[in-house]
């Protein structure tokens, strides 16, 4: 084996016109640490804040970045290394991962590449039944979902908000997913839908018929009507936009209830929520490998699907951040390797 391979590389922020496809080293393998050849690569919206030098973020919360640099955090392959100290793995494995997330925010996840290092603990079998892209397109929107909605898998101190967040019960509950049709929110669908919930889908029309198909019992088209005037007394509503826009969905929300915005940044609804009596909580998603390990024995089962809106060679990765910004995504967004 050489020591180089092909990877997306930024040497400067900006648009989609900096992601460089070029040789790099392959990455040298650490105690604890697993390398993967990989198959496919899910894009999310942490790839993007890193290639715009998370100018969303106010300067003391933006990482410090040293190029150049590969962006990406969800991988799937086989692997191809494993250190002395790791157990549980063997060469050849199929496995997949969210790689060092949220430590990794400044670029140390190093996914769109040929090959990619992970620690053994973010790393997860995959099943027979899931093809590579499948299960790159699955980690962070999945775990997201599953750790606001489920189980958090951790006892990090959480940088968004003074308390820990906790997920609530479901079953027999009332819960409305907003931003339903994408990454984070067609896998919420699915898991309230799981638990037992009543599920509200809000999305743009086209997509009515696949969240229907995913278990929301009832679609609103936002672009037809705001959905703040359709609901009431939802017990939960899960914000997959999330930013200024979530506090419009208080309304919404029985006393009681709860306003899970999985981006909170912007949120500014905080006396409006404590005046209605509507618990509002965030948590930063965290790499699990056994929690993600649980997740692949389910879509596997075919229990929880994932959703291909588009895909692309890695060597194009530019056109995927194109249509990314694009918007109205219906899935996720893979890259796919050799």
């Amino acid at each position: 084996m050489t020591d180089q391979m092909k990877a997306i590389r930024l040497h400067r922020f900006g648009g989609p016109e900096v992601l460089r496809y070029e040789d790099a080293p392959i990455p040298a393998l650490r105690p604890g640490e697993l390398r993967i050849r990989v198959q496919a690569v899910g894009l999310n919206p942490p790839d993007w804040y890193l290639r715009e030098g998370y100018r969303m973020l106010s300067p003391e919360w933006q990482p410090q970045v040293s190029f150049p640099v590969i962006p990406g955090t969800d991988v799937s392959g086989a692997v191809e290394a494993v250190a002395e100290d790791v157990a549980g793995f063997a060469l050849g494995d199929e496995v997949f991962a969210m790689v060092r997330f949220p430590e990794g925010l400044a670029g140390e996840s190093r996914g769109y590449a040929e090959y990619v290092t992970a620690p053994a603990s973010d790393v997860a079998r995959k099943s027979a039944a899931l093809d590579h892209l499948q299960a790159a397109a699955a980690p962070m929107s999945l775990l997201t979902a599953w750790q606001f909605l489920v189980e958090l898998g951790h006892d990090q101190p959480n940088p968004l908000q003074p308390e820990q967040h906790v997920p609530v019960p479901l079953a027999g509950k009332t819960v409305v997913v907003n931003g339903a049709a994408g990454g984070v929110g067609h896998f919420a669908v699915q898991i309230a839908r799981m638990q037992g919930a009543r599920v509200i889908a809000v999305a743009s029309g086209r997509h009515a018929a696949l969240l229907r198909d995913l278990g929301a019992e009832e679609v609103i088209d936002y672009t037809a009507t705001p959905p703040e005037e359709m609901i009431r007394d939802a017990d939960l509503v899960i914000d997959a936009v999330g930013g200024a826009g979530s506090s419009r969905f208080l309304r919404t929300i029985r006393p009681g209830g709860a306003l899970f915005p999985i981006f909170p940044l912007g949120f500014a609804g905080a006396e409006e929520a404590r005046e209605r009596g509507v618990t509002v909580s965030s948590t930063q998603v965290r790499s699990n490998g056994a929690q993600l390990e649980e997740l692949g024995r389910l879509l596997g089962e075919g229990a929880i699907r994932v959703v291909i809106d588009s895909r692309f060679p890695l060597a194009e990765a530019q056109r995927a951040h194109e249509r990314a910004a694009e918007g109205h995504i219906q899935g996720k967004i893979v890259l796919t390797v050799g």
